[in-house]
């Protein structure tokens, strides 16, 4: 064979190699950029692993004014718009049992938004599109009701916050477990009444340590490793020890449960 006939089959051999490695490259990026299949009721990834979950409570077991109530649709919005790709969002309405009324309840996946896509496997306009039907609209009709006040004899804040932590959507399983409560965290249920002290402490206010060994007695130790941004609705009478006494109280005991804790106005 002449030294031109195997160089000839030498090239030819290393372009079907390489048109090889092209095809197999081509079907290696289809596949892994491929869309994930994803729950149609809640957008969330078909998966194993929980995403990162963002919880939203809003105490609704005192009235609030309507400028406060434009506040907290403000917030939740601003939560919304702060979601990574994937993240869950869960809109709750706390109500006197210290239970979630299931009324007022919305839990979904940010599916992503136009500007959150690669253009060059996905139609920014028809995520765009999707985000704002199956997302954004939804939250709206829900929060439309979220935000109108009502009023109840009590207000269980610390067993909501414990019942919470033991759903299996925000169970320690989730990373990056975080919730924004909305609240004046004026608790008033058989673990701690900040009632009864005319604005001061109340004298039979339990010590702090008590009352979190008595949530970890009933609700373990889920709460450990939750992120609780506070939004506080300030109570005329109330304030000095909102932002006093009842505060550092709160701290201690969510310390105490392995919780961190960020205040802010409303």
């Amino acid at each position: 064979m002449s030294r031109r006939r195997r160089r000839q089959q030498r090239q030819a051999m290393i372009n079907f190699a390489m048109v090889i490695a092209i095809i197999a490259g081509v079907i290696y990026i289809a596949y892994t950029v491929r869309p994930a299949p994803f729950d149609e009721d809640t957008l969330c990834l078909v998966s194993e692993t929980l995403p990162p979950h963002t919880a939203i409570i809003i105490d609704k077991t005192d009235e609030y004014s309507e400028t406060q109530a434009d506040l907290i649709a403000a917030v939740i919005r601003r939560t919304r718009e702060r979601l990574e790709v994937g993240e869950r969002i869960t809109l709750f309405e706390l109500d006197a049992k210290g239970q979630f009324d299931p009324r007022g309840e919305l839990s979904m996946c940010n599916p992503g938004r136009g500007d959150q896509v690669n253009p060059l496997f996905r139609n920014p306009k028809q995520m765009e599109d999707r985000y704002e039907e199956l997302f954004a609209k939804p939250m709206e009709v829900v929060l439309a009701d979220l935000v109108v006040p009502k009023e109840a004899p009590n207000s269980p804040i610390m067993e909501a916050l414990a019942r919470l932590a033991q759903t299996e959507a925000f169970s320690d399983r989730a990373p990056r477990r975080r919730v924004v409560l909305i609240s004046d965290m004026l608790q008033n249920s058989d673990v701690f009444s900040a009632y009864g002290g005319g604005g001061s402490m109340p004298e039979n206010m339990p010590d702090w340590r008590d009352t979190a060994d008595a949530i970890t007695r009933k609700f373990g130790t889920s709460m450990n490793g939750v992120e609780l941004e506070i939004r506080l609705i300030p109570r005329d009478r109330y304030v000095d020890l909102q932002r006093g006494a009842l505060k550092e109280y709160w701290n201690n005991v969510l310390g105490d449960l392995g919780v961190k804790v960020d205040w802010r106005d409303l």
